[in-house]
């Protein structure tokens, strides 16, 4: 099994709240993250497929394709959006964090991947904080 892996970048706000919490209980759980007046970050985003080379063109998968895929399904729709407010498939009222949105940015892809399997979904939020998903 080889795993091959692209690397895309977008940057996108979201604030963390719950309306049913007081602003401090919300500061003291979300911190800056709570900010009334958004934040943002500068994602890396990270795909890894899995498969065996094809024998022809020793590709697991053609990785422009995969860039396409990763464009067109994720990225364009997630750079520089509110999380909270501007995707679609971001169920409402979940709370924007690296972790939902790893397993979002998964449900977005697998139907796309032939050929080949989706392994991980990486998402850095900052240099020193990410998430990984794997599936279910």
């Amino acid at each position: 099994m080889v795993y091959v892996t692209r690397r895309e970048r977008f940057n996108a706000a979201h604030k963390l709240w719950v309306e049913e919490w007081s602003e401090e209980r919300n500061f003291e759980v979300f911190g800056k993250c709570a900010n009334p007046n958004w934040h943002g970050h500068n994602y890396i985003l990270f795909v890894t497929v899995k498969g065996k080379p094809d024998p022809i063109t020793g590709f697991v998968m053609d990785v422009k394709d995969l860039s396409t895929i990763v464009k067109e399904q994720v990225v364009n729709k997630l750079d520089h959006k509110n999380l909270n407010l501007d995707i679609d498939f971001l169920p409402k009222g979940i709370q924007p964090t690296t972790e939902n949105l790893v397993i979002h940015i998964w449900k977005q892809l697998e139907t796309h991947i032939k050929g080949c399997q989706l392994h991980c979904i990486k998402l850095y939020e900052t240099e020193n904080i990410y998430a990984e998903y794997f599936g279910e």
